[in-house]
């Protein structure tokens, strides 16, 4: 019995892996449970799961979580201090770490400090702390299990490879609602029209950053950090039909994938079960109906969020927190409708181009970055 606490319960990387763990009771127990503010679904999953501790950021939504539950044996923590104690508890073997936003570095790290397993799917663990996170893993002897399909993808094409023989990575991407679009007529983009992802189902803000290539542009700097490889020698591929989730290609020129159909529970299943596999019934790849693969360039003029994502990475420091934080701002305010689709860009590169790089940033210094940046667009737009 492998025992986990969640944290980001309620979004949709935190239901598919309750999802996971309904379909597996006899070899995974939820132990914790974490979420921002949807004590909704968060009660539902409570008195399915019957975690032992349930810790909600928003402090008045915990009070009102803890009158619904006054009848189960089930604690309720709230804000930073009860999130960091879901991730900490004694007793969990591997922590999930889906909650979105800076919010989950201070859990990340105290997990590890605490010698959990991190099944990782909040992106700004890395872009912002990588520097952080890696070491602290090698020191403490935890394993930092990608979620993220493309991430999973490529840890699963070096499974039982020497690492050293890596030549390049090849991460996919499907190019979002807006393949092939220009710069015309990005700039009519509707909201709806962001939303509309031809191959995955996922939530609002990561569908926009699907559509801005700025997505792909974060998992170049996760996979810098995860597979510790230079940022030259990753290279990203559009493949409208996210078949090949990445691959990863060797010094004798070797190339090997990972192919399914788009369903984030393989890759959440495979970080909790690792090194196993385990029966998933989901959709598979029928060859015969695909009849053919296409590959292409991204249009990086176009689409500028993976070109301004890779100066934030060379830059390093504070840099990808920035781009981070003002992209997380650009978004919030176009899915508002306050800005048109293109402005993203705008926000991104006028917050990279005002900020002043600290380098080797400790964890305040990184979170003082993203105050900053949402002080700077907040000002302005």
């Amino acid at each position: 019995m492998k025992t986990i606490a969640v944290l980001g319960s309620t979004g949709s990387i935190g239901t598919q892996t309750m999802d996971i763990v309904r379909a597996n009771r006899e070899e995974l127990k939820v132990k914790a449970l974490a979420a921002g503010s949807n004590i909704r679904i968060l009660e539902e999953q409570i008195r399915e799961f019957k975690p032992e501790l349930v810790a909600v950021f928003n402090e008045d939504k915990a009070v009102d979580l803890r009158q619904r539950v006054s009848d189960l044996n089930v604690r309720v923590a709230s804000g930073m201090d009860g999130i960091i104690e879901a991730a900490t508890l004694e007793g969990v073997d591997c922590v999930v770490t889906s909650m979105v936003g800076m919010i989950g570095i201070k859990p990340t790290i105290a997990a590890i400090r605490a010698g959990k397993d991190i099944a990782l799917a909040n992106k700004e663990t890395l872009v912002c702390a990588g520097h952080i996170i890696m070491p602290l893993a090698a020191e403490m002897g935890v394993r930092i299990l990608p979620v993220d399909s493309e991430h999973s993808a490529i840890f699963q094409s070096m499974n039982g490879e020497n690492k050293k023989r890596v030549e390049k990575i090849l991460l996919t991407a499907s190019g979002g609602p807006f393949l092939n679009r220009k710069q015309d007529e990005l700039k009519s983009m509707t909201v709806e029209d962001a939303l509309k992802h031809p191959n995955w189902s996922m939530g609002r803000k990561i569908t926009v950053d699907s559509a801005s290539l700025v997505n792909k542009g974060l998992e170049v700097m996760e996979a810098r950090w995860l597979f510790d490889v230079p940022l030259d020698r990753i290279q990203v591929i559009i493949h409208p039909q996210s078949i090949i989730h990445s691959m990863v290609q060797y010094e004798d020129g070797a190339v090997i994938a990972q192919l399914s159909m788009p369903d984030m529970k393989l890759p959440i299943q495979y970080a909790l079960f690792y090194p196993d596999r385990r029966y998933l019934g989901t959709e598979r790849v029928d060859f015969y109906a695909l009849s053919q693969m296409t590959f292409m360039k991204p249009d990086t003029e176009t689409f500028r969020g993976l070109k301004l994502a890779l100066a934030a990475a060379k830059t390093g420091g504070t840099m990808p927190t920035v781009f981070n934080a003002a992209n997380e701002r650009a978004v919030a305010l176009f899915l508002d409708r306050k800005i048109a689709f293109t402005d993203i860009y705008d926000i991104i590169e006028k917050s990279m181009d005002a900020h002043k790089v600290s380098y080797m940033p400790d964890v305040d210094m990184i979170l003082q970055a993203e105050r900053e940046v949402y002080d700077y667009i907040d000002c302005r737009w």
